[in-house]
């Protein structure tokens, strides 16, 4: 699973490594924020289906831990979303939406396969590449003036037991492997698509300046 996040996961995507990087645009980072909060921002949320799901029984405890974690970050994500002020204004913004509509419907689908080990190989990759998605949250805070509560997921040696524990046989393994990887490509789409939307908004700003105001928290962005 390590392996498979470290080649697929969204640290390798070159827009996420741009939104890392020393001078990022504001609207860019707050572009992310948003999309994210659109996919990962709402109840239930890919790891809450799994866990009503019982995608795995022994799984049980180590989910319900991951969601716990996630009802955290959810919340920090919504509201760093409405302190980061609007979606930035984008030419395609219909396309857009469907995209991101057919992201969440994948990963919906995903955290509630029937086939043992797709799910828990979904979220188990979730856990994992969240943190180089959460980076860009603790960014764009800081960036805001404000501060991000510590995440309370699952540390990585329960997380990597559980994976071995969960993936014994050759099946489960596969599946898992399959979960996981859809999960990323999915989380690959979404990158590739705020590339896109900075791309955009680029062109309608020759020169490549950042027309959005500075963002503080309380204020309008």
């Amino acid at each position: 699973m390590a392996a498979i996040v470290a080649v697929e996961g969204s640290a390798r995507h070159a827009h996420l490594r741009y939104l890392l990087g020393p001078q990022p645009s504001r609207r860019d980072l707050a572009d992310a924020v948003h999309a994210l909060c659109l996919i990962h921002g709402s109840r239930p949320g890919p790891v809450d289906m799994a866990v009503a799901q019982r995608a795995q029984p022994e799984a049980d405890s180590w989910l319900t831990a991951v969601a716990a974690g996630f009802a955290g970050e959810r919340a920090a994500l919504v509201r760093l979303a409405a302190v980061v002020g609007p979606l930035p204004s984008t030419p395609g913004q219909a396309a857009f939406e469907a995209a991101v509509t057919g992201i969440g419907h994948a990963l919906s689908t995903l955290a509630t396969s029937g086939r043992t080990g797709c799910a828990t190989g979904a979220v188990a990759a979730l856990v994992s590449d969240w943190q180089a998605m959460r980076a860009i949250l603790v960014a764009a805070a800081v960036d805001c003036g404000i501060a991000l509560p510590d995440a309370i997921l699952p540390p990585g040696a329960v997380t990597a037991a559980a994976i071995t524990a969960l993936g014994e046989n050759a099946a489960a393994e596969r599946a898992m492997a399959f979960g996981a990887r859809q999960l990323l490509a999915q989380h690959h789409g979404l990158w590739t698509l705020m590339q896109a939307r900075a791309a955009a908004r680029d062109r309608l700003y020759p020169q490549g300046q950042d027309h959005s105001p500075r963002m503080f928290a309380g204020s309008p962005a």
